[in-house]
């Protein structure tokens, strides 16, 4: 159960290609973290070209992808994977003028501490069991 926020700014994105990310980071999600597709959340927000910057100068191109998951679901290697992976994705959507400053954040939470449908993740381990 998942929820990956992307952050891009580019003054060229289309509509084709945004949904070609959210496709292309539910795959991710699925076959490297070994999340539910179905339980994949992506969203997708745009900012003004220029609202960014790294090292203090404005860039018209870049990217923060951050996934959130239920912590201890996923190896180490899983989420390097992950990370090279998602890295590999922004780069080919938005093309060369990508900063190195290109963040991917496996952001981990506690099971008790999020959930969807009204349940925690930890009670659905536990009705599970």
């Amino acid at each position: 159960m998942p929820f990956v926020r992307v952050t891009l700014a580019s003054p060229s994105l289309t509509e084709p290609a945004l949904a070609a990310l959210r496709a292309g980071v539910t795959r991710l999600m699925a076959g490297t973290l070994a999340k539910r597709a179905d339980l994949t959340a992506v969203l997708v927000e745009r900012v003004a070209p220029g609202a960014w910057s790294v090292g203090a100068e404005p860039v018209d191109v870049a990217a923060h992808l951050a996934a959130t998951v239920t912590a201890g679901s996923n190896s180490p290697a899983q989420k390097a994977d992950f990370i090279a992976a998602a890295h590999r994705l922004l780069a080919e959507t938005l093309g060369a003028g990508l900063p190195l400053a290109t963040y991917v954040v496996v952001d981990e939470v506690p099971a008790e501490s999020w959930g969807y449908g009204g349940l925690t993740q930890a009670r659905r381990a536990r009705d599970r069991a």
